[in-house]
């Protein structure tokens, strides 16, 4: 999904790594919706924080694609 597709009320799936265990990471859902500080402009709700999108974030349409991605990232066999 590329920054310019993203419409306000989107679901979407990102991996996620742990601010605080850099070695851990999760597919999280979160939100697309209008950030309130920056006018034009959505964000990611996500963990009741907004951030700010970036063409190298990793955010999926759907768990499936999200998933798929993660065991390439990690090679990983189970999920």
């Amino acid at each position: 999904m590329k920054k310019r597709e993203y419409q306000v009320g989107d679901q979407v799936f990102v991996i996620y790594r742990n601010p605080h265990t850099p070695n851990v990471a999760n597919i999280t859902q979160a939100e697309i919706v209008e950030h309130p500080e920056h006018e034009n402009e959505v964000a990611l709700f996500l963990h009741e924080s907004y951030h700010l999108l970036a063409d190298d974030d990793a955010v999926y349409n759907t768990f499936e694609e999200a998933e798929q991605h993660y065991k390439e990232i990690f090679d990983y066999d189970q999920f």
